[in-house]
């Protein structure tokens, strides 16, 4: 009898794992964002969001949890309870860029969280006031010098402070460091003549762009945006090495069920692939794009090592 009882036991645990995946979710699953409402990301995550509920069937709560250069909203997710509930917007800067630059994360990038999905690619605009005198980089970079009280540009990560401070390394310029929480946010400061200027992501800087509130001086790819037809590039602007093109993408703690993961990521490529996701996500700028865990496991790796690099050639450091 006991050993009938010892060779059932694996079967029955074979038995029971997949009614987990074919079961999952049977609650609303949190959907952690690491910087307030209207930055890009938080727009990514809501349109996205928005597409998972319809079909998982449950609630998908986008829960903002701004601080810390999304270190708080990381620290959160990794410490999280790994049964596909609790899941991090994991964009460039956690998961690539915060590495490079902190001596010391409550978190390991690689170690910590179990990948699902990339969700999209953006690059990031260089911005005024339309308000401004400025109408191009060389005019930036000649007010900043002219005007070192007024040199100062609006950031509220990690990335955009990184790509800033490249800015300055590249060009001799000493643009100051002013803070925000967000990336709506830091455009509307730029947009009200509160800061000079941004280099941030195009989803909350697109509607203020359009609107007239800002003007584009240059984009941060290799090649002109089809969306910014007439933004010149940095390196047409006189500015090389910096090519810059982020992500965001889904992930959740480590030690989450493979099957959870899996499920997640089907729905997160259907979802990209629906016609309207698309089209949402087009209008604020941002390539949708998705991948294999396995896929978005190795862009991590590949983008840390070139963060490090870079911020170790800029003598980037913060604490």
């Amino acid at each position: 009898m006991k050993r009938r009882l010892v060779l059932g036991l694996p079967a029955a645990l074979l038995l029971a794992r997949p009614v987990s995946a074919q079961t999952y979710p049977t609650k609303p699953i949190r959907l952690v964002v690491g910087y307030s409402a209207g930055g890009g990301n938080d727009l990514i995550a809501r349109i996205v969001a928005a597409k998972l509920q319809e079909k998982l069937g449950q609630p998908i709560i986008v829960d903002n949890k701004p601080g810390a250069a999304s270190i708080v909203a990381a620290e959160l997710v990794a410490k999280a309870a790994p049964d596909g509930y609790t899941l991090l917007v994991a964009p460039s800067g956690p998961m690539t860029i915060n590495p490079a630059v902190y001596a010391k994360l409550p978190y390991a990038p690689e170690k910590d969280f179990a990948p699902i999905s990339l969700l999209a690619e953006f690059p990031l605009l260089l911005v005024v006031g339309a308000d401004q005198p400025i109408k191009s980089v060389r005019e930036v970079i000649d007010y900043g010098r002219a005007h070192p009280d007024k040199a100062n540009y609006a950031s509220s990560a990690t990335p955009f402070q990184l790509a800033s401070e490249l800015f300055n390394q590249r060009t001799g310029s000493k643009f100051q460091h002013i803070p925000y929480r967000g990336s709506g946010d830091a455009a509307q400061a730029v947009a009200s003549g509160q800061v000079l200027m941004t280099i941030a992501d195009t989803g909350p800087i697109s509607g203020l762009l359009s609107g007239g509130k800002l003007r584009a001086l240059a984009i941060t790819t290799d090649k002109r945006d089809p969306a910014f037809p007439d933004v010149p590039t940095l390196a047409e602007a006189g500015v090389s090495g910096m090519a810059i093109s982020l992500w965001t993408g889904l992930v959740a703690p480590a030690g989450t069920p493979p099957d959870i993961v899996a499920r997640l990521n089907k729905v997160v490529v259907e979802s990209l692939a629906a016609a309207d996701v698309r089209t949402a996500l087009t209008k604020i700028a941002v390539d949708p794009r998705s991948t294999t865990p396995e896929e978005y496991r190795v862009l991590i790796a590949r983008d840390a090592a070139r963060w490090k690099q870079v911020a170790t050639a800029a003598n980037i450091k913060l604490e």
